[in-house]
């Protein structure tokens, strides 16, 4: 997400927020988007996974077919268990103490009765499903073998916070009938780019060539095989562990765009890129080895949770490709993150697709009444689920313009959405905004849409 400056996820937090605001300056990007030694022993050499890819390359290569399957060729289906119900969801982010916990250094107790609060405030908003971020910033909110825990439980990377936050949270949602999905940051490893400040023992201090500094901030190289490989393994340890109802990534692929500076993987494109069209075309085949290598090992565990991605709302702008939307947006995922999210729906490599279309009823360089039928569209036939990611966050920003200042914006966003049967239901950036509720906008929309539905007030 990448609401904010710093925030990661689906809106920061990797985040979701950022969306809106990156094509806000003509579609400027959103502000956004080690455990000790015995801790990460378990850790895995460049050797180890450079032997151990090619078992899952295989299994990839069998789960997608061909790169770009034959025409009429069934798609690829994702991992997950196919329908589900309309969702409902929030995006609880962790990086940056953006929602949660609110300061770090809390104790375990205070954590605890904060997180319980957010699931508490769910259920009251009629909600269904929350996507809780539990590997912001190549760390962990579990005692991962791969990777230190958090510095936004502690303050400190790397430091035991002494308890189990994920699994606290997957317990916790369940008891109260709600679903979790955890939500995981691929590649994006500090929002610093000085290495020595990570936790002693982090896999990027004992692989710096693993690592790209690239605008203030630190990222594994998506190029390396042996980087795609440790962050599956660091990904796929959680979806072992604990009885998850999804696994999620918000829009960090690679890096958004930053004037006048370079993300130096030519050494990576000399060594892996033969076969390639150009260096953009490589970046692509790179994350959609990600997407394809990471569905297929979901789908060879034991409990095979639900795959899906929530992307910067705009695949193309028209001008750029005919298949694209009729949007002015200054990033494109395609173009500059190196994702192609529509080819993603097409081959059904996903279970679902959480675009996040943060921006007002007509805006003019992204129109959220023109987006959300390109992407109904694009999900068509797919058996790829369609849920909205709303910009909850902006609602009474002084900020904002002034649709945003009027609580019935959101609102009038599902009431749109009900004339498109492809789009099931609707996701909010983020717990804090949920919460708060500066305008009233997340009462108008329970209000409007969510009255009767189990917990809601």
């Amino acid at each position: 997400m990448r609401r904010r400056a710093g925030a990661a996820g689906p809106a920061g937090a990797g985040t979701a927020g950022s969306a809106g605001e990156r094509v806000g300056a003509r579609l400027s990007r959103r502000g956004f988007t080690v455990a000790a030694a015995g801790a990460l022993s378990g850790a895995v050499t460049s050797a180890d996974t450079a032997a151990a890819a090619t078992a899952d390359a295989r299994a990839a290569a069998s789960a997608a077919g061909a790169h770009r399957p034959r025409p009429g060729a069934p798609p690829v289906r994702g991992p997950g268990h196919g329908p589900r119900r309309a969702v409902r969801g929030m995006w609880i982010a962790t990086v940056d103490n953006r929602d949660w916990p609110s300061a770090p250094g809390l104790s375990p107790a205070r954590q605890r009765a904060e997180l319980r609060a957010h699931l508490d405030t769910a259920v009251r908003r009629g909600l269904n499903t929350v996507y809780f971020q539990a590997r912001p910033t190549a760390d962990a909110l579990w005692p991962s073998p791969y990777e230190p825990w958090s510095q936004w439980l502690t303050g400190r990377q790397g430091a035991h916070p002494g308890w189990d936050p994920l699994g606290f949270a997957v317990r916790e949602a369940h008891a109260r009938g709600l679903e979790l999905e955890a939500w995981f940051n691929p590649y994006r490893v500090a929002l610093h780019d000085d290495p020595s400040r990570l936790a002693h023992g982090h896999p990027a201090r004992r692989h710096p060539e693993w690592v790209v500094p690239y605008g203030g901030k630190l990222y594994y190289n998506p190029g390396l095989p042996e980087v795609r490989r440790f962050v599956q393994d660091a990904m796929l340890d959680a979806v072992r562990r604990y009885p998850l109802d999804g696994v999620h990534w918000d829009d960090y692929f690679y890096p958004y765009p930053v004037p006048g500076e370079t993300f130096h993987d030519e050494a990576a494109y000399r060594r892996h890129g033969a076969g390639h069209a150009d260096q953009a075309a490589w970046r692509r085949h790179n994350i959609d080895l990600l997407v394809t290598e990471t569905a297929a090992r979901i789908r060879r565990t034991a409990r095979r949770p639900r795959f899906g991605i929530s992307p910067f709302g705009v695949w193309r702008n028209k001008a750029s490709d005919p298949a694209g939307s009729d949007t002015a947006a200054g990033v494109q995922t395609y173009d500059d993150l190196h994702a192609d999210t529509l080819g993603w729906v097409r081959r059904g490599w996903i279970d679902y697709v959480v675009p996040q279309l943060y921006w007002n009823m007509g805006f003019a360089d992204a129109d959220y009444a023109g987006l959300v039928p390109w992407w109904a569209a694009a999900v068509r036939g797919t058996g790829v689920g369609l849920h909205i990611g709303e910009a909850l966050y902006k609602a009474g920003d002084p900020a904002q313009g002034a649709p945003w200042q009027d609580p019935a914006e959101l609102s009038r966003h599902l009431a749109y959405c009900k004339d498109f049967p492809e789009a099931s239901g609707h996701v909010f950036f983020s717990a804090k905004e949920v919460s708060e509720d500066a305008v009233g906008a997340m009462d108008r929309v329970v209000a409007d849409h969510y009255r009767g539905v189990p917990g809601s007030s």
